[in-house]
């Protein structure tokens, strides 16, 4: 089926997990809602051939936070699945300051996604900054200097 990047802007009240878990149930209720093939996150998640084999395509194929800025690694099974931070040091790169806004983020992915021929340069782009497959990274963005909201991006499928 392919790969597939998605990101996501979404609400943060200081817990990364819980903007997550919060993200998880709104993605889950668009995608699956009227569908009577999951009820439940939970049966989603416990139809392994599916989620091992093709996945969502969505923040619904990545399970839990890890709080480092470490490269994920192909050879390593514990990180498929994860969602970290993106370093700060390349935060400043692509926002040029530490506490980025929505807005600044957003078009960040605009500039990444509508790039000549669709390459995406990791030097310039912001998306290309996530490696792996069936991994993503996030960004605190701020209103002032209140941390309001995660900016949330990745890949998933083969």
């Amino acid at each position: 089926m392919g790969a597939s990047g998605w990101d996501y802007v979404t609400p943060f009240d200081g817990s990364v997990e819980r903007a997550l878990e919060n993200l998880h149930a709104q993605v889950f209720q668009e995608d699956y809602g009227d569908d009577d093939t999951y009820k439940t996150l939970e049966e989603l998640y416990a139809d392994e051939e599916f989620m091992g084999e093709e996945g969502t395509h969505s923040i619904l194929d990545i399970d839990r936070v890890v709080h480092t800025t470490k490269p994920p690694s192909e050879g390593r099974a514990e990180d498929f699945g994860t969602l970290r931070p993106l370093a700060p040091d390349r935060i400043a790169h692509h926002f040029g300051i530490d506490r980025p806004t929505s807005e600044q983020f957003q078009a960040r992915l605009d500039e990444a996604y509508g790039a000549k021929g669709g390459h995406v340069d990791p030097r310039r782009d912001l998306v290309d900054e996530c490696h792996m497959r069936w991994t993503g990274l996030y960004v605190v963005l701020y209103t002032g200097d209140e941390p309001t909201h995660l900016g949330i991006f990745g890949c998933s499928g083969d």
